[in-house]
Parts: structure tokens; sequence; C-alpha cells
């Protein structure tokens, strides 16, 4: 019985330090998916308030998100092994790529929600400049 929990935790250990580089690139995304959450739910109180409808928070949404940093921190867990593989071929940088999109729809995301929260200005214009921008580097 000790050589099993040996080497389950063995297991569990090595897999864990394969996946350890990783570690502040998903912390990174998880920061930003949890910031664009909070603000998702503030936008749909501040939507239903302006619209006179009862609000209330749908544990589907949350689930939703949960799927989301779950599937995020897979693929920038996996970019950081292909990585890892590849370090003496070739430097991809896949997994600060994957962790910079995920950050980057995350705060586009983020300035919706709040351009709705607050209606002001500065967030509009905000939108308006990131579409215009990625637009230009998408070459559009």
């Amino acid at each position: 019985m000790e050589a099993s929990y040996r080497f389950i935790s063995g297991t569990a250990a090595s897999l864990a330090a394969l996946a350890a580089p990783a570690g502040p690139l998903v912390a990174c995304a998880a920061g930003c998916i949890a910031a664009d959450f909070v603000a998702g739910i503030a936008a749909s109180r501040a939507e239903a308030r302006k619209t006179g409808q009862r609000w209330y928070f749908e544990s589907c949404e949350a689930w939703r998100t949960v799927r989301k940093l779950a599937l995020a921190s897979t693929a920038i867990v996996m970019a950081g092994l292909l990585d890892g593989c590849l370090e003496g071929v070739v430097r991809l940088d896949l997994a600060r790529i994957f962790a910079g999109f995920t950050c980057g729809v995350e705060l586009w995301s983020f300035l919706e929600n709040a351009a709705t929260i607050s209606d002001a200005p500065l967030f509009r214009l905000m939108r308006r400049y990131a579409r215009r921008r990625i637009g230009k580097e998408a070459g559009r």
C-alpha cells in the first residue's frame, strides 16, 4: 500500500513539475478572467437596473467561466510543455502567445463591461481605439 502511495505522489509531483514553468502565465490569465467575470456581473446588474428588470445571479455563467479558465489554463500549460520540448530547436514562446491572447480577449470584454457599467466616454473611446488598432495589426 505504501508503494502505491509513493507511486501516486511521485507521479503527481512530476506532472506538477512539468507544468510549473507555465504557472505565472496561468496565474496572469486567471487574474484577467476573474477581473472580467466580476465586471461582467456588475455590467449585467447595471443593464438590468437600466431596463427596470429584476437582476439575479445565474450559476451557469459562473460555470462557463470555470470551464473557460480550465481550458485556457490547459492550453497555456500544453503550450509551455511544447516550448520546453522544442527549446533547443526553435524558440516559439507559444505559452506567452496563448496567455497574451487570453488576456487580450479578456481586456476587450472588460472594456465592453466597463462601458456598460459606467457609460463613461473614456471606455467607449478605449474600446473604439482597441478595435481600430486590432484591425490595423490584423491587416484590415
